[in-house]
């Protein structure tokens, strides 16, 4: 069934083509749009159209903002020695919101998945390396396995965060002491995690990963075989 007004066919049509939106919800929300004040239209189609002119990534963490090097990666009150290791800008956020971390980010922008044709060389797995140490080759590692860096390319302390921004203002550069990996606990995320394990081994940097479990407020009762292995393996000290 097709509207009888040609433009909101079209809104309807391009509604559904957004992932998760089926032609029904689509027109459900051009419906909506058409009930709206035309203030609040224009501002949703202001808003679109500034995502796609101001938005950018973030040429450190690669994380979207508005602005080069992003806030994080250039607040003098973030400690320059963690690297937190996420998925997508959206995970970066999550942990944001809980207030409890004060490092740095780095946006990896998916996990390996061979069955969707993703590999380490489509992520930005030998950034990360380039962070901790600048020397770290560049370009693609051809077979897919980590490359080691040479025995005489040691991580260089003082050469980390190189692209911080410069001048006055810029955080001083310090070097990275630990590599936190807070990537989902999947099959996909354990495969990224062990690549990046293995990437960053001869590199003087401590390697630890987001602990995995019983959620708070569950039920040992309700949890899987897998989730209570999980929990048990990570339990600690009272």
């Amino acid at each position: 069934m097709q509207f009888t007004s040609e433009s909101v066919e079209t809104l309807v049509e391009e509604l559904a083509k957004l992932p998760t939106i089926g032609r029904k919800t689509a027109q459900r929300l051009t419906n909506h749009v058409l009930k709206m004040p035309r203030a609040e239209v224009e501002a949703l189609a202001s808003a679109l159209v500034d995502v796609k002119d101001q938005v950018m990534q973030c040429s450190t963490c690669f994380v979207v903002t508005d602005q080069d090097p992003c806030p994080i990666c250039s607040s003098h009150r973030r400690s320059r020695a963690t690297i937190c290791v996420v998925e997508e800008s959206s995970d970066l956020l999550a942990i944001e919101r809980t207030g409890d971390y004060n490092g740095l980010y780095h946006v990896l922008g998916g996990v390996i998945s061979p069955l969707d044709g993703v590999g380490p060389d489509d992520l930005r797995i030998r950034e990360l390396a380039q962070r901790i140490d600048p020397s770290f080759p560049d370009g693609p590692s051809g077979d897919g396995a980590p490359d080691a860096p040479s025995s005489d390319a040691a991580p260089d302390a003082d050469a980390s965060d190189t692209d911080a921004p410069e001048g006055d203002d810029a955080p001083e550069p310090v070097p990275v002491e630990e590599v936190i990996l807070a990537v989902n606990p999947n099959v996909e995320g354990d495969t990224t995690a062990y690549y990046i394990a293995q990437l960053l081994e001869p590199f003087d940097v401590a390697l630890t990963r987001i602990a995995r479990g019983l959620p708070i407020g569950g039920d040992l009762e309700y949890a899987d075989e897998a989730t209570l292995a999980r929990a048990l393996e990570g339990r600690g000290a009272v």
